[in-house]
């Protein structure tokens, strides 16, 4: 049994006789007959009653008519279904994210996505970017921001930049340097440093130690965290002084300041990274609205 025979069926029953439904069909009278008996061969059941001018369904082929329009009703959403996902309309998609770096642009982004594909449920996962790389290519999430992609998963992963989040010095109110708003990293030389942990944040971790390097100097390592704001509470409690990324998600405290460096190079990476292993159209179209999220937001900032 084939579709074919089911609409075969159901044309002969609304044009009320196999040359009407020959004709609508645009196919030969013949073809629809032989198409129908064979089915009716099949079934072992008689479902048409035929007459030279009209052909009646028998009892089981009104029942049988009923169960056909289903089975067609179902085929014909199973398409526009398959349709709608190769367009990226529908679907699941799984968004790895660190909250240390998405900022206020990332929830405005997924609310777009949201009120542009109704249709597609959304899984955001908090991740760090080790975890992320791993779990895109594993299949286990979609798409990951992250930091900067390490040498090992580059040539597995593909990324795109987002943004670029300077780095502050994270310094008690009081301290020298803070007061001139500015803050020249060879000032903190000799400064206990406190660091988030290689492990979680290796991109960040590496970039402090690189600007160090270039003013000179090793940072004197006092403390490490795993999270930017147990770094800040570090700094707070006297332990010493950071360098973060600055992103609106970051709290104020009025016994901190953040202040910019005077190194040119003083910002790091934010990406959106995926497995072209495990791309979608789904994938795809969510890309795509990143992208322009990332440019309305780059504009808005340049004429704010």
């Amino acid at each position: 049994m084939e579709l074919r025979h089911l609409r075969y069926l159901v044309a002969v029953v609304e044009h009320g006789s196999f040359s009407a439904a020959a004709r609508r069909l645009h196919i030969a009278q013949s073809a629809i007959s032989e198409q129908l008996a064979n089915l009716e061969q099949e079934i072992g059941v008689p479902l048409f009653t035929r007459t030279t001018r009209k052909a009646t369904l028998t009892k089981p082929g009104e029942l049988f008519l009923e169960e056909a329009r289903r089975i067609l009703a179902a085929a014909q959403y199973a398409i526009e279904i398959a349709q709608q996902a190769h367009r990226g309309k529908i679907g699941v998609l799984r968004i790895g994210f660190f909250a240390g770096a998405t900022g206020v642009s990332f929830p405005r982004l997924i609310r777009q996505f949201r009120k542009k594909h109704p249709d597609v449920q959304l899984s955001l996962i908090e991740m760090t970017s080790g975890q992320q790389w791993q779990a895109l290519l594993k299949g286990q999430i979609d798409v990951g921001f992250t930091r900067r992609v390490e040498p090992e998963f580059q040539s597995d992963l593909l990324y795109e930049p987002m943004q670029q989040d300077p780095i502050v010095a994270v310094l008690p109110k009081n301290h020298p340097a803070a007061a001139a708003g500015t803050v020249d990293l060879r000032d903190l030389a000799n400064e206990p440093f406190v660091l988030s942990s290689r492990d979680t944040s290796p991109a960040l971790f590496d970039k402090v130690i690189e600007l160090c390097s270039e003013a000179g100097f090793s940072p004197r390592i006092a403390s490490i965290s795993t999270v930017w704001s147990s770094v800040v509470l570090m700094v707070q409690a006297g332990e010493g002084v950071a360098l973060l990324p600055m992103n609106q998600q970051q709290f104020r405290t009025r016994d901190l300041t953040f202040s910019p460096l005077t190194a040119k190079n003083a910002f790091i990476d934010f990406v959106m990274t995926w497995s072209p292993q495990h791309d979608t159209d789904l994938n795809r179209s969510f890309r795509e609205l990143a992208k322009l999220h990332r440019i309305d937001a780059s504009v808005e900032r340049d004429t704010a």
